[in-house]
């Protein structure tokens, strides 16, 4: 029986769906806005977090009809066939994906406190300490200053020349290097040049070389570093990674890109079984959503360069100490879906 089909079978009761959004203005100047469902029932709530990027598309929020008694596969369903996208487009390809995670996650968190049980009691595993990374920072060094066990995910900026990748590297604490390639949006830097690809591979000895655009001159560019490509923004299943131009090594694993349990459980059991590496990613979450992503690296990759710091590190302007320390302890006993108390 596969992960996906151990974790369908849980039964769940929903009595009450309840919505929560939450805001914060980000140090960069824009605001953050995402919305958790709650799903009440037989004494219990479940949680899942809405991380669509665009503040509109947190407006006129669906609430699908789910009251009633089944198991994980029947909410699944029920969700699938359910209209959860307003009329307007959405600003992300990937929005629908997120969500719908919002909904299946906080199915899959009612579940498991349903039953009195965590993640890894049903999936036979046990949870480790979380090595983490913090990304959307400029300034390695001043971090680094205050705290040198931490670890760092940097996008490539169109900005770097090669004394700012110089710089960077010398901290000799970047895992991943994340060149953006796939982003529809004119809000990040997407780095599609093969000279750039060139520098990065050479100064960056040994970091995760994540979201390259794949062509005939990015190959040639990388050449000798294929073996550290990774993959963010165009896998949202299995499949998606079978139709890549090359075989990844590793992948960054996002739960919201997935959009359903059964899409990205069966996506970790590829991976173990096809021997590609994981770490986690994530989307600024404000809410549960962070507690669940540092959840699945306790259990499927608890020692990668996990994308998943504590939240206070995405909220802080500036570095300063007192934050949690590489690597996240595992917590006591936390029945569903979650790493820490919640």
């Amino acid at each position: 029986m596969s992960t996906a089909e151990r974790l369908s079978a849980l039964e769940v009761h929903i009595d009450d769906l309840r919505l929560e959004r939450a805001e914060v203005e980000t140090a960069a100047g824009w605001s953050r806005v995402t919305t958790t469902v709650v799903l009440d029932g037989a004494g219990h709530e479940g949680r899942g977090e809405d991380v669509c990027y665009e503040p509109s598309e947190h407006e006129g929020f669906p609430t699908p009809d789910l009251i009633g008694s089944g198991s994980l596969a029947d909410v699944s369903r029920a969700l699938a066939a359910e209209d959860l996208w307003p009329a307007e487009p959405p600003g992300y390809k990937a929005s629908p994906d997120y969500r719908l995670w919002a909904f299946e996650s906080a199915a899959l968190d009612l579940a498991l406190r349903q039953a009195g049980v965590t993640l890894g009691d049903v999936l036979d595993r046990s949870s480790e300490p979380v090595r983490f990374a913090i990304s959307s920072i400029d300034d390695p060094a001043a971090w680094l200053a205050v705290d040198d066990s931490l670890e760092f995910k940097l996008d490539v900026a169109s900005s770097w020349d090669e004394d700012t990748m110089r710089s960077l590297a010398a901290t000799g604490r970047v895992r991943v290097v994340d060149f953006k390639a796939y982003y529809d949006t004119s809000k990040v830097d997407s780095i599609d040049d093969p000279a750039t690809y060139a520098l990065v591979a050479s100064i960056f000895e040994g970091a995760i070389l994540e979201d390259a655009m794949l062509n005939e001159e990015t190959l040639a560019a990388l050449d000798g570093a294929l073996d550290r490509l990774s993959f963010d923004a165009p896998v949202h299943s299995v499949q998606d990674v079978l139709e890549l131009a090359v075989r990844p090594r590793q992948l960054n694993i996002k739960p919201s890109r997935f959009g359903t349990v059964e899409r990205l459980f069966d996506c970790l059991d590829w991976c173990e079984e096809s021997g590609v590496g994981m770490y986690g990613g994530g989307q600024f979450e404000l809410g549960i959503g962070r507690e669940q992503i540092q959840a699945l690296a306790s259990l499927f990759y608890a020692d990668s360069a996990n994308d998943v710091a504590p939240a206070d590190y995405n909220t802080a302007t500036e570095p300063q100490g007192g934050l949690p320390r590489n690597p996240l302890p595992v917590p006591g006993r936390v029945v569903g879906f979650a790493f820490g108390a919640v």
